[in-house]
């Protein structure tokens, strides 16, 4: 089985036919939401001046709008036409980059990747469509906490749970036996088609990242690929809607989280920032660099890397002025698979960090509980 994708609680039944939950997890699968659901957007198409009790969060987690962004801090920027080159310098360049920004920050975005913009600009744009469909039309594709495909507006079942200023789609690209059409959206004719082209590029072009990164770790090109499964792996979408907020002070788009799986690749609103990055005890604001993917690191590779490459807490804020929409596509390991760190990444110096384990047995409390920063992630450390 694999995982449903939440940037985080999503990630959770991936290879896992629709009528059964996954091992050992018959107990916590709820076959409903606890509570009615209630659409973030159409809150705030509400007009309402203040945000309902459910949507604010504790003080020490509301994000600090009034500091003033440092433009000159973001993530690195790596151009992947280098790796293209017949010149040996610029391709090591460009691999100590992606090394480097594995190592220090679990975040980089890459340009001249391969994926036509055009693609890249048609996707987000008949997303952000949809999300502005009548409701009734959207309601079609309600999703349920049994496999949380289709559109939702909450991660997690808790009751009483403070939720995200948020409302997302969710859908299975990979395997091929949990590929869905019919839950796909059908509006416009063509939408279909342009989901099936964008994530089959976004295949394509994790298979190489995950090369790349194999290789920087000097594990072999297909080490961390046979990792994951070989051609057996998971792939499925997130598509995020953050609705204006009247108190952005108050709420997150997405709560502090790493993402549990292997790898994600986001494409950012082109108009709006709004995802930060954990650096030390600071959040960073990303600013997003035209036709560029958001690449950051799971927790799986944290693990199978012995912590070498680092999964970073990340999460959402939102705007009053301004919508924004993102698409998350998450590139995963078989969730049968016992990962474990690689043995040559193993010294005295540097023990194994982590126990072995399976998807099915990292994701039972995530998906009970929802995003909970890197408490999961510490969680797994091997005693020593």
């Amino acid at each position: 089985m694999y995982f449903v994708c939440s940037d985080f609680v999503l990630i959770l039944f991936q290879d896992q036919p629709w009528d059964q939950p996954p091992n050992n997890m018959s107990a916590t699968v709820m076959q409903e939401w606890p509570e009615p659901i209630v659409r973030v957007q159409s809150l705030a198409e509400s007009g309402l001046p203040v945000i309902p009790e459910r949507y604010v969060k504790p003080p020490s987690e509301r994000p600090k709008l009034d500091l003033v962004v440092d433009h000159e801090v973001n993530i690195p920027i790596i151009d992947l036409s280098g790796l293209e080159e017949d010149d040996d310098q610029l391709r090591k360049t460009t691999l100590n980059q992606i090394s480097v920004a594995c190592r220090d920050w679990g975040f980089f975005q890459i340009v001249n990747h391969g994926v036509k913009p055009q693609l890249m600009h048609e996707a987000r744009e008949a997303w952000r469509d949809f999300f502005h469909l009548p409701v009734e039309e959207k309601q079609v594709y309600a999703n349920s906490p049994k496999t949380y495909e289709g559109y939702g507006s909450r991660l997690g079942v808790e009751k009483g749970a403070i939720l995200d200023w948020c409302d997302y789609f969710f859908l299975h690209y990979r395997p091929h036996s949990l590929k869905d059409y019919n839950k796909w959206p059908a509006f416009p004719v063509s939408f279909r088609n342009l989901i099936e082209e964008y994530n089959s590029e976004l295949v394509k072009l994790s298979g190489r990242l995950m090369k790349i990164l194999s290789v920087n770790l000097g594990l072999g090109e297909e080490y961390l690929q046979n990792a994951f499964g070989g051609e057996n792996i998971g792939a499925c979408m997130r598509v995020n809607f953050y609705p204006k907020c009247p108190q952005p002070d108050l709420a997150l788009g997405l709560s502090s989280h790493s993402d549990p799986g292997g790898m994600t690749l986001l494409l950012p609103d082109h108009s709006v920032s709004g995802l930060q990055v954990r650096k030390g005890d600071k959040w960073v604001t990303i600013q997003p660099a035209p036709d560029a993917f958001i690449v950051n690191i799971g927790d799986q590779i944290q693990v199978l890397s012995n912590a070498i490459y680092k999964s970073i807490e990340h999460r959402a804020i939102v705007n009053s002025v301004k919508e924004r929409i993102s698409i998350a596509f998450f590139y995963n390991p078989k969730s049968d698979l016992l990962l474990e760190p690689a043995s040559k990444l193993v010294t005295p110096d540097q023990p194994a960090l982590y126990l072995p384990m399976t998807f099915d047995e990292y994701r039972l409390e995530i998906r009970t509980r929802g995003p909970r920063g890197k408490a999961q992630m510490e969680s797994l450390k091997s005693p020593r």
